[in-house]
């Protein structure tokens, strides 16, 4: 066996050097966002759903008055149901960014 030149890092059993820097500490600043983002929304859904007042019925009796507050109920349905999309397209919009995200940066 031929003895060839020590190569730069120094011989087998010496010990290697320590890696440069301490490691990075990772922030998980889209997981609060994320959760900032739900709790606006679930306080938001919770306004609206309880918003209905019947401040415009009054002066109403009867059938007349039954049908204005079942109006105001179906109005706050539909605005409850309009927020809950929203709620959704604005959950899909961030996963898909923070998808987009993370692979860029795995590819750097």
């Amino acid at each position: 066996m031929t003895t060839g030149p020590t190569p730069a890092w120094g011989p087998p059993g010496e010990a290697q050097p320590p890696v440069s820097g301490p490691a990075r500490k990772h922030h998980r600043i889209f997981l609060w966002v994320f959760l900032a983002v739900q709790a606006l929304f679930l306080v938001w859904i919770i306004v609206g759903a309880g918003s209905n007042d019947d401040s415009s019925c009054k002066g109403m009796t009867g059938d007349a008055l039954r049908t204005c507050q079942d109006a105001g109920d179906a109005g706050t349905v539909i605005g409850v149901g309009l927020l809950i999309g929203l709620w959704v397209a604005v959950d899909l919009i961030l996963g898909i960014t923070y998808g987009v995200y993370r692979l860029a940066r795995r590819r750097a």
